[in-house]
């Protein structure tokens, strides 16, 4: 794998990035692996009952082994190997064990069985996961990094140059275990950005697959009633470019990475809370609060500038140290670059 980063990687380093293919298990580990300059081989376990029912907590499906058909754990084992999510968790510990402790285990969340799981763990802050190898903060890892906000403001994307400004970011979720959008949050939600849009902002707004249709279609209404812009799913993603010309965001509370990535740009956040809840979203909200980095969002633009808040490279640098030591345990060669002059 090449080594893009200025993070103290040896050369050659190979990672692999192994979850269940839920979304936002992959793309946390893929932001890590990025920003650690690797390019992970992508692999996705496929468990099935009753092996995936005892998960974390149990063995591997037998199915996947090495060796069996369309195996996800096809030697040669990673020197990194990036998990996250419940069924991942055995697989870390099957290849640490099969690998005869070379492999360097990293897992992000808490794998609900402690801190053994890996030999390294980045847990949330409002998880209560503490011990000598687990790092915690507050946002989590995403791909949002000020590289690449960088560049989107130097080279504005053409559908949103021309909006009027203040620009709003509008980042929405959808139905979840923990949230519903019911037909008053909708009807309360696209009023507020209704009254927002009448003041002259600019909406720049995207959805997610997890958005109902009735309040798809309410935003896809109002971007054309406001002359704002709503992406349809055509042409290139523009989540970056929304948030690299925001001079404000407003977020549902549905989503702890959304709400993450949109602090890496330093502008407020504005966060609408549809029916349901969690106490962990209340711990972090809350903390965000505290930080002056999201306000209730009320049809009004509030909130000053602050630091752009960002964790993946404090997490991809304390896997690069861990991994370092690591390898000098083992006698293998340590990396190019030292921790002073990177």
């Amino acid at each position: 794998m090449r080594n893009n980063s200025s993070l103290p990687i040896a050369s050659g380093t190979t990672c692999w990035v192994l979850s269940d293919g839920k979304a936002g298990d992959e793309l946390q580990a893929l932001s890590v692996s990025e920003a650690l300059g690797l390019e992970p081989d992508i692999r996705r376990v496929r468990p099935r009952a009753p092996f995936s029912w005892f998960m974390p907590w149990g063995p591997i499906d037998p199915r996947e082994r090495p060796g069996t058909r369309n195996s996800p754990l096809v030697p040669p084992f990673p020197d990194l190997l990036i998990g996250s999510g419940r069924r991942a968790v055995p697989y870390l510990r099957f290849v640490k064990r099969a690998s005869g402790g070379r492999t360097y285990t990293v897992f992000l969340k808490d794998p609900r069985i402690g801190p053994n799981a890996a030999d390294f763990i980045w847990s949330p802050s409002y998880d209560r996961l503490r011990g000598p190898n687990i790092l915690n903060t507050l946002t989590p890892p995403h791909r949002v990094s000020a590289e690449r906000l960088e560049a989107a403001r130097a080279k504005p994307d053409p559908r949103l140059a021309g909006l009027p400004h203040p620009r709003v970011a509008v980042l929405v979720g959808g139905d979840s275990r923990h949230h519903r959008f019911t037909e008053g949050d909708i009807a309360r939600l696209t009023e507020h950005l209704a009254t927002l849009a009448g003041t002259g902002a600019g909406l720049m707004i995207t959805a997610s697959r997890r958005t109902p249709p009735a309040l798809r279609d309410a935003l896809i209404a109002l971007a054309s009633r406001h002359g704002g812009f709503f992406w349809d799913g055509s042409g290139e993603n523009p989540f970056v470019a929304l948030l690299a010309l925001a001079e404000a965001v407003v977020a549902t509370a549905d989503s702890f990475n959304m709400i993450g990535e949109a602090a890496a740009t330093g502008v407020p956040i504005l966060v609408f809370e549809p029916t349901g809840g969690h106490p962990k979203l209340r711990v972090f909200l809350d903390e965000m609060k505290s930080l002056g980095v999201v306000h209730p969002f009320a049809g009004r633009l509030e909130g000053e500038a602050y630091p752009p808040l960002n964790s993946t490279p404090r997490i991809a640098r304390a896997i690069a140290e861990g991994l370092g030591r690591h390898r000098r345990a083992l006698g293998l060669p340590d990396a190019a670059l030292s921790l002073e002059n990177s």
